[in-house]
């Protein structure tokens, strides 16, 4: 049975929406409506202003369901990778059954999950596993059905600041809609550009856009690096009025119009001058082009510094992949191939799927489809979302097993072997539990009606083998 799904990128300059019918299975996706409207209230891709977000966020979807025709409450939102924190975790689980199912997949996720050291203002938006291990065999692309005693996972939890994630479903919900999931920026952008050989080699995507440059990098099953960098095109039109002594939306179309990375003419432009538009000054367009490149250039070395930072240069084999408004600039490949010490660089529009209109195939709209497609079952095999809930690629949501019953059966089943070390946080979890544990005990029958008591009498039990 086919679903409808209503998508929301949320930029610093553009709030895009689109709609799309998605077949069985994932299969037959048709985009049949669009909007897009101008940011307002969103700054280095955080909500500054809630009402003027909403405002923004509602003419856009306004927009795409008078195109669609059809009327949609719940959608999927794009999250900025501005004020998100990274880090890795690993989890073990005995298999007792001597077959690793989706429930242990399931187990050593969120045991994975919860041994991460997570600060309390920060919320996980995806936990994305990068590495399988069975026994002793290492790098498994996918452990289902695989006969085994031990399953361990490597994962790359990516968090947000909970104030971010609350004030952006707070935009949304006042436009009227829910959330139904929050998707990283980065994440939907790769999902709508990458070929499966760049996902094969390792790859880094750069979604360039008017104020931000969000970063993934792609190595293995899944993300193993996430950065973010407030600087973008608009930047550039900045500059130019400054440079120019001439209006923002005079240095806007100056950009638009002879904005290019090759070598520039001796040309003269005439420009109105700022505070008295009256008057008009010339311009040589080597000016313009010396602006723009030192801009563009300055850029590219950040994103540069931030790929080195990664140390997973060695690890993208296909390269680098630009997408998003900024990358459309004319020249832009050919000075990153410089910069990028000649690794292989391509300007990536979103993939084909149908319905795609021809005004929504510019990398602009990248972020906006890939939310379509994580939708549609285009996410990593296996990953936790920010509902708690593990998504396996290819079947529906796992809906019936959430975080605490998912740690409630990892308590129950045999003890698990965790290789950690132990943290102040930890170790403070663990002394709130004692006293927990300590608690006088209940005649029996009142033992059995008291639940709660009963779980975290086990849950101490199996918390103090683990340290």
């Amino acid at each position: 049975m086919s679903k409808t799904v209503l998508a929301i990128d949320i930029g610093s300059t553009k709030v895009c929406a689109l709609i799309a019918e998605i077949g069985d299975n994932g299969s037959g996706i048709q985009i049949t409506g669009s909007g897009k409207a101008k940011s307002q209230g969103v700054r280095r891709g955080s909500i500054t202003n809630i009402e003027l977000a909403s405002k923004s966020i509602k003419t856009a979807i306004a927009d795409a369901k008078r195109m669609a025709g059809t009327d949609i409450k719940s959608a999927v939102v794009s999250i900025s990778g501005a004020y998100t924190k990274s880090l890795n975790s690993s989890g073990i689980v005995n298999i007792p059954n001597k077959e690793i199912s989706i429930k242990e997949i399931n187990r050593v996720m969120h045991t994975a999950l919860y041994n991460a050291n997570i600060p309390n203002e920060y919320e996980v938006l995806h936990a994305l596993p990068y590495n399988f291990k069975v026994d002793e065999q290492d790098y498994i692309e996918d452990p289902l059905g695989m006969n085994a005693t031990r399953l361990e996972v490597e994962t790359h939890i990516i968090t947000t600041q909970k104030s971010n994630l609350h004030n952006l479903k707070k935009a949304v919900k006042a436009a009227g809609v829910e959330v139904e999931n929050v998707i990283l920026s980065g994440y939907a952008s790769a999902i709508a550009t990458l070929n499966d050989d760049e996902k094969e080699l390792g790859v880094a995507v750069i979604d360039m856009g008017g104020n931000t440059c969000n970063i993934v990098v792609r190595s293995g099953n899944s993300i193993k690096y996430n950065d973010f960098i407030g600087v973008g095109s608009n930047h550039i039109t900045s500059d130019l009025s400054m440079a120019l002594h001439t209006p923002l939306n005079i240095a806007e179309k100056v950009k638009m119009n002879y904005g290019s990375l090759n070598a520039p003419s001796n040309d003269l432009i005439e420009l109105p001058i700022i505070g008295d538009e009256n008057s008009t000054h010339e311009v040589s367009l080597e000016v313009v082009h010396n602006v723009i490149y030192a801009r563009v250039e300055e850029t590219l070395m950040i994103i540069a510094q931030s790929i080195e930072k990664s140390r997973l240069k060695e690890h993208l084999g296909a390269g680098i992949v630009l997408t998003g408004g900024f990358s459309n600039m004319e020249g832009l490949r050919e000075l990153a191939v410089a910069i990028f010490d000649n690794m292989p660089v391509r300007i990536a529009q979103p993939n084909e799927m149908g319905g795609l209109f021809y005004d929504v195939r510019s990398g602009e709209y990248a972020a906006a489809v890939g939310l379509i497609k994580y939708a549609a079952d285009s996410y990593s095999s296996y990953e936790i979302d920010v509902n708690k809930r593990m998504r396996h690629h290819g079947e529906a949501p796992v809906h019936d097993i959430g975080f605490e019953t998912a740690l409630e059966e990892a308590m129950l089943e045999d003890p698990i072997p965790v290789t950690m070390t132990e943290t102040g946080e930890q170790a403070s979890r663990l002394s709130n539990l004692s006293k927990l544990a300590k608690l006088p005990k209940m005649s029996p029958e009142k033992e059995r009606n008291n639940h709660e008591v009963s779980v975290v009498s086990k849950f101490w039990n199996w918390a103090t083998q683990l340290f």
